[in-house]
């Protein structure tokens, strides 16, 4: 019983192993016969020619291909003339149309995907024509009379055209989570700046359900990098602009002591905190240094603490700036410039600081000589 057991997994995996994955692409462009025909494989950043063929004289082609995943191809006549396929490992794709109007005149059947980039292309396609078509009309207005009382109008319908197309691949990506096809749909830009979907959401949920299913393929591995990095500038855009507006809930800052402990800028909550970014080789904080102490030692039984954020890359200067300013108050850094703290807090000039209230609130900024003293003064009368 066991060989017989043994026998059947051998004969499934080779069942499983032989089983043909390739796909076949084909199809026939009318006015097209004796031309090549390429198909490329689309990398992250380049195209890859896989084979060519000369359209017989029906206009007629075929294709043959292995994927072991949906995979973007270009099939394409010449650098302004192709169209996307997504091409899944067992697909019959069949693609027919006009050779001399390849783009805007050809039908796909056999491919889910390539369908759906098919409709992607097509309102794509409408909704630029349409603003293109708005943009000429601005241009030939502007230096008529009429510019001023047909302008609100155009940039409604600009706007409305714009926003119209978004959604609809907005909503395309939230349904399709798992296609390739949405991968496509994320991409799409107005120009070279302005992509067509802003929906930071929907990126992480296609970037997710792609690459749960396709963990190696190099498109999804690709989005989800991109989604992680969007992530991480949204965040810190969001931080420095609370910062920037003196907003409430002050990101936090975790860097090691002078002796290696690890101290946290949330901790103080309940005092009142200068927050002060300087460094050991700068001429101006080593000036200030002093004075804070003299502030910290007048405040500090009152609620009062000092955290300086060091943004320096030489542990020797700092712990001898630290001795010398007799700096006795909280002292952290990295050693590496403290980058991700001082970024967080737009740190543009040194030495920088920020009075924190005792929630946490920024309550004023950048106070120097009598005016901290004076600040300090007024909270502890």
């Amino acid at each position: 019983m066991k060989k017989a057991y043994y026998f059947l997994i051998i004969l499934f995996l080779l069942s499983a192993c032989g089983r043909n994955s390739n796909f076949t692409i084909s199809g026939q462009l009318n006015g097209g016969a004796g031309k090549t025909i390429y198909l490329n494989k689309l990398l992250i950043s380049n195209q890859l020619i896989t084979d060519s063929i000369q359209l017989n004289s029906s206009g007629e082609f075929k294709f043959k291909g292995n994927a072991s995943s949906p995979t973007f191809y270009l099939l394409k006549l010449s650098k302004n003339s192709y169209v996307t396929l997504l091409v899944d490992s067992t697909e019959n794709v069949r693609v027919n149309g006009s050779y001399n109007n390849f783009t805007r005149d050809y039908k796909i059947s056999g491919s889910t995907g390539s369908e759906m980039l098919r409709d992607l292309d097509g309102r794509f396609i409408k909704a630029k024509t349409q603003l293109d078509s708005i943009r000429v009309l601005y241009n030939s207005l502007k230096n008529n009379p009429v510019y001023a009382t047909k302008v609100e109008a155009l940039n409604s319908r600009y706007n409305g055209i714009a926003t119209e197309h978004s959604n609809y691949v907005t909503s395309f990506v939230k349904r399709n989570p798992f296609s390739l096809a949405s991968v496509y749909a994320l991409y799409q830009k107005w120009d070279e700046s302005n992509f067509v979907i802003n929906d930071l959401q929907a990126m992480k949920t296609a970037a997710s359900a792609l690459y749960s299913v396709y963990p190696k393929n190099e498109q999804v591995i690709a989005l989800y990098n991109n989604t992680l990095q969007f992530i991480k500038e949204e965040r810190n855009k969001q931080l420095v602009n609370a910062v920037k507006n003196n907003a409430v809930n002050t990101p936090n800052i975790v860097l090691p002591d002078a002796d290696g402990h690890s101290r946290d800028l949330w901790s103080l909550h309940g005092k009142y905190v200068l927050l002060y970014f300087w460094s050991a080789k700068d001429r101006t904080s080593r000036i200030v240094n002093p004075v804070l102490s003299e502030l910290y030692h007048k405040f500090k039984s009152r609620g009062f603490e000092i955290f300086m954020v060091s943004v320096d890359n030489d542990r020797a200067a700092w712990m001898e700036a630290i001795a010398s300013d007799n700096l006795s108050c909280i002292n952290v850094g990295d050693m590496k410039g403290s980058f991700q703290a001082a970024s967080n807090y737009n740190i543009q000039e040194l030495p920088f600081n920020y009075l924190i209230d005792k929630e946490g609130n920024i309550i004023a900024r950048n106070l120097r000589g009598p005016a901290l003293n004076q600040a300090l003064n007024q909270i502890f009368k």
